[in-house]
This record gives C-alpha cells, sequence and structure tokens, in this order.
C-alpha cells in the first residue's frame, strides 16, 4: 500500500555484527587480517597466472576470472564493514547502499557460473583428454566467462532497479553487516509480494541451473576415473578436480545453508556467522585451496619468487 508522506531515505543504519562495544576491536583485528590474507591471495593468484606462460590454459584461465570475483565481492562488503568497527554510527548513504548490492550480486552470481565453467573443463579434461585443446577452446573460454558476467550484470542491476525504485518507510534499519536483498526488502513499504517471488525465482534458477551442470560434470567424471585401470591414473584424474570439487562443496553447501534451513526467531545471528564465511572466509581459502594443493600453481610460485630474486639481486650489484 503506498503512503502519501514517503520521502527516500538519505542513509540507512547497518546492524552490523555484533552489538557489543568491548567486541568490536577483536573482531576488527580478527576480519581485517582475513580480508588482507583475501587481497594478497586473489591478487597474487591473478598475478602469476598472468605471468608464468606454463599457466596460460584454460582451467587457469577460469581460476583467474575466479580470483577475481573473489576479490570483488569481498571487496564490496569488506571495507565498510571493517570501518563499521571502528565508528560509533553504523551508517551507509542510500546510494552506497545500492551499489554495494548491485557490485556484491554481480560478483557472487559471476562466481556461480564461473564454477559450472570449472567443472565442465575439468569434465572435459578427465574425460576427453585427447580433444581437451579443441573442445575447450580460447574462444569457447572467452563465451563462457562473457555470458557469466552479462548475466550477473543484468541479474545485479535489475534487482537493484526493482528494490529501489520502490518506496521505503521511515525505519531505516539493516538487520546485517551489508546491504542484502533480503535484508533490503522488509524495509519496503509497498507489495512486497511480487519482488520477493523475483528474487527467489531467479534465485533458484541461478543455482540449481549451475549446480546441475556441477553436478552433471562430477557424475560423468567419477563414472570416467572408475573405468580407469591404473590406480595412478586415478590418483591424478582425482588430484586434478579435488581443489574445485573443496571450493564448491565450501561455496554451495554455504550458500545452501543460508537459503534452505528452516528460519527460527534466532537464525538471524546464525545466518551472519554463515555470510561472514562466504563473504570474507571462502574468498581467503580459494587461493590457498589451489595454491597449496596445486603443484603447477607451487613451481609456478616457485619460478616467479627465483625471478624476482635474481632481478633483485642484479639489481643490488648494479647499485654497488
Amino acid at each position: 500500500m503506498e503512503r502519501q508522506n514517503l520521502t527516500v531515505p538519505k542513509e540507512f543504519i547497518l546492524m552490523g555484527i555484533t552489538d557489543r562495544p568491548e567486541l568490536q576491536a577483536p573482531f576488527f583485528g580478527v576480519f581485517f587480517i582475513i580480508y588482507v590474507v583475501s587481497v594478497v591471495g586473489n591478487l597474487g593468484l591473478i598475478i602469476l597466472t598472468k605471468i608464468d606462460s606454463r599457466l596460460q590454459t584454460p582451467m587457469y584461465f577460469f581460476l583467474t576470472h575466479l580470483a577475481f570475483t573473489d576479490l570483488g565481492y569481498s571487496t564490496a562488503v569488506g571495507p565498510k564493514m571493517l570501518v563499521n568497527f571502528l565508528v560509533d554510527q553504523h551508517t551507509i548513504s542510500y546510494n552506497w547502499c545500492a551499489t554495494q548490492l548491485s557490485f556484491f550480486i554481480m560478483f557472487i552470481t559471476s562466481e556461480i557460473f564461473l564454477l559450472s565453467a570449472m567443472a565442465y573443463d575439468r569434465y572435459v579434461a578427465i574425460c576427453n583428454p585427447l580433444l581437451y585443446i579443441v573442445i575447450v577452446s580460447q574462444r569457447l573460454c572467452l563465451l563462457l566467462v562473457a555470458i557469466s558476467y552479462l548475466y550477473s550484470i543484468l541479474l545485479s542491476l535489475l534487482i537493484t532497479i526493482k528494490i529501489f525504485i520502490l518506496s521505503f518507510c521511515g525505519y531505516n534499519v539493516i538487520r546485517h553487516f551489508y546491504c542484502d536483498s533480503l535484508s533490503l526488502v522488509p524495509l519496503l513499504c509497498s507489495d512486497t509480494h511480487e519482488i520477493k517471488l523475483f528474487i527467489l525465482i531467479i534465485s533458484a534458477f541461478t543455482l540449481v541451473s549451475t549446480l546441475l551442470i556441477v553436478l552433471g560434470s562430477y557424475l560423468l567424471i567419477f563414472v570416467a576415473i572408475l573405468r580407469m585401470h591404473s590406480a595412478d591414473g586415478r590418483h591424478k584424474a582425482f588430484s586434478t578436480c579435488g581443489s574445485h570439487l573443496m571450493v564448491v562443496v565450501l561455496y554451495y553447501g554455504t550458500l545452501f545453508f543460508i537459503y534452505v534451513q528452516p528460519k527460527y526467531k534466532n537464525s538471524s545471528d546464525t545466518d551472519k556467522m554463515a555470510s561472514l564465511f562466504y563473504t570474507l572466509v571462502i574468498p581467503m581459502l580459494n587461493p590457498m585451496i589451489y595454491s597449496l594443493r596445486n603443484k603447477e600453481v607451487k613451481n609456478a610460485l616457485t619460478r616467479s619468487w627465483t625471478l624476482c630474486a635474481n632481478i633483485l639481486l642484479k639489481i643490488h650489484c648494479k647499485m654497488c
């Protein structure tokens, strides 16, 4: 129902993670370290895959964009959350709230599609190794990444516009530590049935369609592995997709925990903790998982470190 005396709010108040003052400083320290490690890890992975010629393959092309999306949505949320630990007024402007929401949805959606594209890449690498270069061509990789970004941009704009063209009531407190669509919808004065249904349908379509691609790819991978007679071949196949499978389990497991679990009165705090895990912790873990479990990445890191050390040594010798 529309109300006549409604005005566009200038700002929103974020409830944050906790309202206990004694926990603000410890939380700031912990999440600052997590965010810095995430930024360094993902930027390092992007730079490493760009400068090392042996990592110029479709798998690492997708991994570069995965690191970029990790960096994107953690940065959309992390810095503002850290600032709010240090100030008394946990406010966010109307325009920045809309911007944060749109970028967060865009990067989160892109990551979901990239994970499904990487699952298909692993399927072709294990089930059709001789045709891998032909099937997973540079053109196909660019097409899959372009579709991922275009769809995610369109989705983020649709959801953000649908929410922010509606009228907000005087109550402007967001029960979260960032501007999330599910936290903003209850603040609307207009009929929210349509926007809730739209978010539910589009979210379900995105999650289910990509998950089906992932499950279908890994089902075919496991069938192909079981048919292998060589133990070394099975071990190599498992190690090829092990890192990606671990990331998929962490990511989809957290999302389904948030959106599928029964909602109790005290589930808000649980949702915040789960949101913290997939917005800050997972982006920190992904580079570690792909680095520690991948010999090619570790070898590339060693080569890059040796190259940098040699360059610095030459510069030092010239200066001396």
